[in-house]
């Protein structure tokens, strides 16, 4: 590889900055510069037609010349004066022409990127000066690096979406037809406020689903914005600081790392091994090799895929080359999770139950009407042959409708999906305070299945705020590092100190007027570092100054290591290697004896191999230095003379062996992995709790990464549930780990941090990305974003998993108890009396008081502590809910897959159900006591009441008054008995809820004018108070009593 120049330094190469050429002839000629409108720059161009752009005060590169170019290549001149009118010596659409092909004859004229830096203000290895007043005059300049979305959908559409309800659209067109044809025959009267409350009861509905779901949809809104809020680093000032993506200017200069995603048009500054995916940006899945010379031109949204480097931003947000990239980051789309989709398919047998229902009612209906057996309130029959006339006869018709369709309203239970809805709305919002952001909505029901998190040790287990607290160099080993500096020989220092500058990521900034320096970089970089400059005293910024770095080998997790080939002032060429201690010392042959140089025997290898273990037993990540002299072509890796065995220290995070205990009760086995030695992963883990130390604990549960991988693939399934500390562990051997869990039928989920874990984090159940320690490409293929790095964070994802699992049984059978219980009493009363005392506008508002506030009220519960004292839920278990329901989802399923033309599917259950035995004893005397008791109401209410002096319809209005308000009140208390599925005390912790309260006394308080208002006879007749309290306390009693002990007796039973 060709040794870049000076003005393309390496990253950690520091430096002076390059001398900037004379500017003033280029100045001050013209240039003729020809540029190629490519295809893919015109897709780029039309792609803003599909989005809104609104009004934009940045400028773009619309406004230039550009923006007309062809396909075939156009010769666009660019005239370059000798004094600009801004303080730029740029124009925008000079750099907008860098980015699009043929950009790299544009830079050349420049001078490349050293000489464009001066002009853009940039030196490129401090950056910008990053004021406030700079970055207002960049974005003012440049633009910002900002990319308008999509409008998301208004209110209207949703409002258009709840209209479109079946059911719905029937009851207003037989409402309208019945109001028609009594105008018609002019036999309108008081009665046409049946079809009024009908249509007002429909239109609430609709508003009420439509403002529902409205604001749903602002939710995730809200947390797209929370994806959308990247931070990166740039070099501002010569300090690494780490900034939102949208405040990234041009002339930054911004480091790039493998599993970074590039955030704007740039050119690369220096860069060793750096290669690039252009296959977002570019349309083409290909990896391209980057260099300063022949290829440095970079593209927004594309990835890095291996090595380092550093670029030099040239457009940001809507001029750059290919405009949408950022807002390529997946939205809420209104995906349908797995239960939702089961809960679905629940709505539809219900839907077929209740149509042949009506169907049979109808049928019975009509023919018992018109056989002259159902009679008027004055005894005459309904129908009367050569009598009844044809309008009459159509009102008849229009109303055994309407009956119809009531009880097909009352039977599906069309509120279910909603549930769902709700509940994965309230758990995402508080799941964000918990500083865990969800991508996929499916990935939070999986959650409550998990069975296994394969999970990292450093960040997540551990606090990542590295210290070196234990060193051996020279043969001198001690804890005391205050004291080591005088125990070295100055040449040993040198060496260490050298190695450490030269060979590091990171970088110390020396802030006026500060004696502390600040050090940037990874953990272990910074606990290097600091090492360094603290115990050592060494010079960063004198170091870097006094040589050039020509040659990086940059440190992947397969190899542990990092090297560089440095030129030293005194013309001395040297290469220094750091990684895993114990990969470094089998590469080295000598070691550093005070000033002389030793030979490695193999006493000294056994006790430098002691020394090692030693640290590692005592939790301590082992890294080591080596150097050796260079000649010329690679870098050597062997032959190395050790210099120094450094032993860092990464404390466990607080509250992680209680987070550990309950993961154990709750059934869910956490097993770690890491790149450490497995004596080190071993008294991490017992520490954090994973291991015990007891002897029930199974063999093989600490193992090597490379045994693991050496076995054959039956052995790997047998032991895999065993494993829960896997050492010296790569990738590769985490995507076998995963591979052999989920064959045994494990419910895994895995964390990612870097660009290697993408394959696992596919092939995982559930994919968690690190906040803070996760790259761009593991955030974007992630479920679920853990902002904080933080296993406690995990554990309340699985809980609030398993919280939404419970809520939707909860709901399902609040839902299914309404549903039945409205059913049965509908049908009897029917076929009985040819009517119904539940009408439909009165359904309705039963409808809405159900899977609207019934869901608000239900979906606030907050998850319980016994959740983790309980087993994980089967992976599917939502798809066996009944026995009928199940054979009508599979007969459907068959349906759909014979259209598409795949094979059946098997008839495999799982062990669990959806309804439990105990939601079905509730369900059974919750609808027995409803029914018994409102047809009892129904059939002799009239003595009940006291109402055998008043007419026929005025005792059937009051009568039905109170079983309308009695059935509002049961549900009400359904609610209640529904909010604990699980526990055995019913009113367990609902003072603590008070949005639990607040829904179920707004229930109550709307219920209330419906008893005392002459306006709405539809919904309510009116009703005295002393009805009205006795019909509530004979509710209240009843529920109570036969809530606590009705429902323990038949369970039992």
């Amino acid at each position: 590889m060709k040794s870049p120049q000076r003005s393309s330094d390496d990253l950690e190469a520091g430096g002076d900055a390059p001398k900037s050429r004379n500017h003033s002839r280029r100045r001050g000629r013209g240039i003729f510069v020809a540029v190629d409108a490519s295809i893919r720059f015109k897709s780029a161009m039309g792609c803003e037609k599909e989005i809104e752009l609104g009004s934009h005060d940045q400028p773009t590169a619309k406004d230039v010349k550009l923006s007309q170019l062809e396909e075939q290549p156009v010769q666009v001149e660019i005239e370059l004066p000798a004094s600009y009118p801004d303080e730029f010596g740029i124009r925008l659409e000079e750099l907008v022409s860098i980015s699009c092909d043929g950009g790299l004859s544009v830079l050349k004229r420049f001078d490349g990127v050293s000489g464009l830096s001066p002009l853009l203000h940039t030196d490129l290895d401090k950056g910008i000066c990053g004021t406030h007043e700079d970055i207002r005059r960049r974005r003012n300049k440049f633009g910002s690096n900002e990319y308008p979305l999509k409008k998301e959908r208004n209110f209207w559409m949703f409002l258009g979406e709840a209209s479109r309800s079946f059911t719905l659209i029937v009851l207003v067109l037989a409402a309208l037809a019945s109001l028609l044809l009594q105008i018609k025959t002019k036999t309108i009267s008081h009665e046409w406020y049946d079809e009024a409350g009908i249509i007002v009861a429909v239109i609430l509905v609709i508003f009420v689903t439509a403002i529902s779901n409205y604001n749903q949809s602002l939710q995730f809104e809200k947390l797209n914005d929370e994806k959308r809020n990247i931070c990166i680093e740039v070099t501002r000032n010569g300090r690494l600081v780490e900034v939102p993506i949208y405040d990234v200017v041009v002339g930054d200069i911004i480091p790039l790392k493998s599993g970074d995603q590039v955030p704007a048009d740039g050119v690369l500054v220096s860069g060793y091994s750096l290669q690039i995916g252009e296959y977002e940006t570019m349309g083409t899945n290909r990896t391209v090799h980057k260099d300063t010379d022949i290829d440095p031109i970079l593209i927004s949204g594309s990835k890095v895929e291996d090595g380092i480097g550093r670029m030099l931003v040239t457009s940001v947000g809507m001029n750059t080359q290919w405009r949408m990239p950022m807002a390529c980051i997946p939205l809420y789309t209104g995906e349908e999770t797995p239960l939702q989709v089961h809960l679905n398919r629940v709505v539809i047998a219900f839907g077929l139950i209740s149509i042949s229902v009506a169907l049979v009612v109808f049928l019975i209906e009509s023919c018992l009407c018109f056989m002259g057996r159902t009679k008027n309130t004055d005894g005459s029959p309904m129908f009367d042959a050569g009598k009844t006339t044809l309008d009459e006869k159509i009102d008849m018709v229009i109303k055994f409708i309407i009956l119809g369709v009531t009880i097909i309203v009352v039977a599906v239970p069309e509120g279910l999906p909603l549930a769902v809805t709700l509940n994965i709305a309230y758990m995402t919002r508080k799941l964000l305070g918990e500083k865990v952001l969800v991508q996929k909505l499916s990935a939070c029901e999986a959650m409550g299945s998990a069975t296994t998190i394969v999970c990292h040790k450093t960040g997540i287990l551990t606090l990542n705020q590295m210290e070196v607290v234990d060193v051996c160099a020279g043969r001198v080993r001690t804890h005391n590092l205050d004291t080591m500096a005088a125990e070295l020989s100055p040449l040993l220092i040198s060496l260490i100190t050298e190695g450490i500058a030269l060979n590091t990521n990171g970088s110390v900034y020396h802030p006026e007027g500060q004696s502390e320096p600040e050090v940037f970089g990874s953990a272990t970089e910074r606990a290097i570092l600091n090492f360094g400059v603290k115990q050592l005293g060494m010079n960063f910024d004198e170091i870097k100054s006094k040589s050039t770095i020509f040659r990086v080998s940059p440190f992947n997790s397969r190899r542990k290591r990092r090297g560089v080939a440095v030129q030293l002032h005194d013309s001395q060429v040297r290469v220094h290697w750091k990684g895993a201690a114990k990969t470094i010392l089998a590469s080295c042959q000598w070691y550093m004896d005070k000033d002389n140089i030793a030979a490695m025997d193999q006493e000294k290898r056994f006790y430098f191999e002691k020394t090692i273990d030693e640290m590692s037993k005592e939790g301590l990540r082992c890294a080591a230095l080596a150097y050796r002299k260079f000649t010329d072509g690679d870098i050597p890796e062997s032959n190395l003379v050790l210099l120094a065995i450094i032993g860092i220290k990464d404390s466990c995070r607080p509250g992680i062996s209680r987070a550990i205990q309950q993961c154990r009760n709750a059934g869910v086995k956490v097993c770690m992995v890491t790149g450490d030695d497995l004596l080190t992963a071993k008294a991490i883990a017992m520490q954090c709790g994973i291991l015990r130390g007891t002897l029930d604990e199974p063999a093989n549960t600490a193992i090597l990464a490379s045994e693991f991988a050496s076995m054959s693939e039956a052995d790997r399934e047998e032991i895999a549930e065993n494993i829960v500390v896997m050492g010296r562990s790569s990738p590769d051997e985490n995507l076998l780990l995963l591979e052999a869990l989920r064959k045994k039928g494990h419910v895994v989920a895995a964390t990612g941090k870097g660009i290697r874990d993408a394959p696992s984090l596919r092939q995982a159940n559930i994919s968690l990305a690190m906040g803070i320690g996760g790259t761009a490409i593991v955030k974007e293929c992630s479920d679920i974003i853990i902002l904080e790095d933080n296993f406690t964070s995990i554990v309340k994802v699985i809980q609030w998993g398993r919280f939404l699992y419970t809520n939707a049984q909860r709901f399902l059978q609040f839902r299914l108890t309404v549903n039945a219980s409205a059913l049965i009493i509908c049908v009897v009363v029917a076929v009985h009396s040819h009517e119904i005392p539940l009408n439909v506008a009165q359904l309705l508002w039963i409808n809405l008081l159900t899977f609207t506030f019934g869901a608000w009220a239900l979906a606030s519960e907050p998850p319980m502590d016994n959740l983790m004292r309980r087993p994980p839920v089967r992976k599917g278990g939502a798809k066996r809910i009944t026995w009928f329901c199940s054979y009508l989802c599979e007969f459907l399923k068959w349906m759909e897959r014979k259209k598409s033309k795949k094979f059946p599917i098997s008839r495999s259950r799982t062990k669990e159900p959806f309804i439990t035995k105990l939601m079905w004893a509730k369900f059974v005397a919750q609808v027995s006591f409803q029914v018994s008791a409102l047809l009892y109401l129904n059939f002799r209410g009239e003595s009940i009441l006291k109402l055998e002096n008043k007419s026929l319809d005025q005792a059937n209005k009051v009568k039905n008054t109170v079983i309308f308000n009695c059935f509002v009140f049961c549900q009400v208390f359904n609610e209640v008995e529904c909010r604990t599925s699980y526990q055995g005390n019913t009113f367990s912790g609902i003072l603590k809820n008070h949005l639990f309260l607040g829904t179920i006394l707004l229930n109550v308080i709307l219920q209330v004018p419906l008893h005392r208002k002459e306006s709405s006879p539809q919904l309510a007749r009116p009703l005295t108070l002393v009805y009205f309290c006795a019909v509530k306390s004979l509710v209240v009693f009843l529920s109570k009593h036969f809530l606590t002990s009705g429902t323990k007796i038949i369970y039992k039973t």
